[in-house]
């Protein structure tokens, strides 16, 4: 049993931030029906496949945040489609949704209405710039995607090298990080209702997240009245915390601490350093030259080199790329790599583990993401079976 193994949850969301939130609720043991308008998330075809992209029902985008989740078809235009999510809705727990806002409230089923089927319902959603329940502005209705809310809220000017342009980070963080914001309200109201027996809606916004994400952008221009930007891998008030180029790649030190940077000092051969800079001022004022020292020494080494040397006395990592990381024996005992079926092909695939380790219900990747409406009748019936136990009652 997973944690939450008697939650219900209808899955309305597609692509990236809805699928990763539902995502999380499976792996920790939800029952998370994916209700897929028809043709199915329009994310099924996106590549990568593991061979054979006419054979295998959906690419590695798809598999990797819909695992664990069951799947049916419904066209919520369509008024017989309606009643049977009507039906699913009066015993469900949650319903996630990632429309623009007013949506779902073009089929009649906003949250006022949904409500009224299922009084004790959380209703949440995801969407770019939030909705107009929880505060309304301008923006609503417009769409948005990651690289948008990246934008406004302020992290592409913070990322990329100082004489660069603003750069978007690798991973979907305005998807990913909003999805898991919104997981986390998700539980919040389901404790709440426990508590009080009352549901209630939840909503976060990409543009918002991204806000709160760059926490640290936002209290500088508080207190210095002046606008950060990029730096490239150095902190604003810290250092040495930054990559250093080594003979076969990069690494990163993070010996800011005195007792980290006397270490670092003294394995560098400079231990007259530690003393001419002692204190973090000193070395953020001379952080240029402070850095070009530690880079004549790491770039006469290899990454493993650095690491052998100051594990254990300084923060030090190298820089991973995903073979690096496929290779790391840490990684598969925390179970961070799982593998999974891919349908229509001849060998299974690796995905991303769930992070989240519990004791006693530890969340886990509970199967491979479902085929389009393969459990369309198994779900339908227990809908069914549920109104007949509720008539009995």
């Amino acid at each position: 049993m997973g944690a939450l193994s008697t939650l219900r949850v209808l899955d309305l969301t597609q692509v990236l931030a809805g699928p990763y939130c539902t995502m999380l609720l499976a792996d920790m043991g939800a029952d998370v029906v994916k209700i897929e308008r028809p043709g199915g998330d329009f994310i099924r075809p996106n590549p990568p496949f593991a061979d054979d992209p006419d054979e295998e029902a959906y690419g590695g985008y798809f598999q990797s945040v819909n695992r664990g989740k069951r799947s049916i078809e419904l066209d919520l235009g369509d008024d017989e489609d309606r009643e049977a999510f009507l039906s699913l809705v009066e015993k469900a727990d949650v319903v996630v949704e990632n429309y623009r806002a007013g949506t779902m409230e073009k089929f009649d089923l906003g949250y006022e209405t949904l409500r009224e089927h299922n009084p004790e319902l959380i209703y949440s959603s995801i969407r770019g710039f939030g909705d107009p329940r929880t505060g309304e502005t301008h923006r609503q209705g417009q769409p948005s995607y990651d690289l948008i809310a990246q934008a406004l809220g302020g992290v592409m000017e913070i990322t990329g090298q100082a004489d660069g342009p603003p750069t978007k980070v690798g991973p979907g963080i305005g998807d990913l990080f909003t999805a898991t914001l919104n997981c986390i309200g998700i539980l919040s109201a389901v404790y709440y209702r426990e508590q009080t027996g009352e549901g209630q809606y939840v909503d976060t916004a990409l543009y918002d997240s991204m806000i709160s994400m760059t926490e640290r952008a936002i209290y500088q221009q508080s207190y210095t009245g002046e606008a950060p930007t990029r730096q490239g891998n150095s902190h604003p008030t810290l250092f040495p915390f930054d990559a250093f180029e080594a003979a076969d790649g990069h690494v990163v030190i993070a010996g800011f601490g005195t007792n980290h940077w006397t270490a670092l000092c003294e394995e560098i051969g400079r231990p007259d350093l530690a003393e001419e800079y002692p204190d973090r001022e000193s070395r953020l004022a001379h952080r240029e030259n402070l850095r070009e020292e530690i880079g004549a020494w790491t770039a006469e080494r290899t990454a493993a080199e650095i690491c052998d040397a100051l594990e254990g006395q300084v923060p030090v990592a190298p820089v991973q790329n995903t073979e690096d990381i496929f290779d790391d024996p840490h990684v598969h005992d925390r179970e961070m790599i799982v593998p999974v079926e891919q349908p229509g092909a001849d060998r299974e695939v690796e995905i991303a583990g769930n992070p989240i380790k519990m004791t006693e219900t530890p969340p886990r990747v509970r199967g491979r993401a479902p085929l389009l409406g393969e459990h369309q009748d198994e779900v339908l019936e227990e809908a069914t079976a549920d109104a007949e136990t509720t008539a009995d009652d």
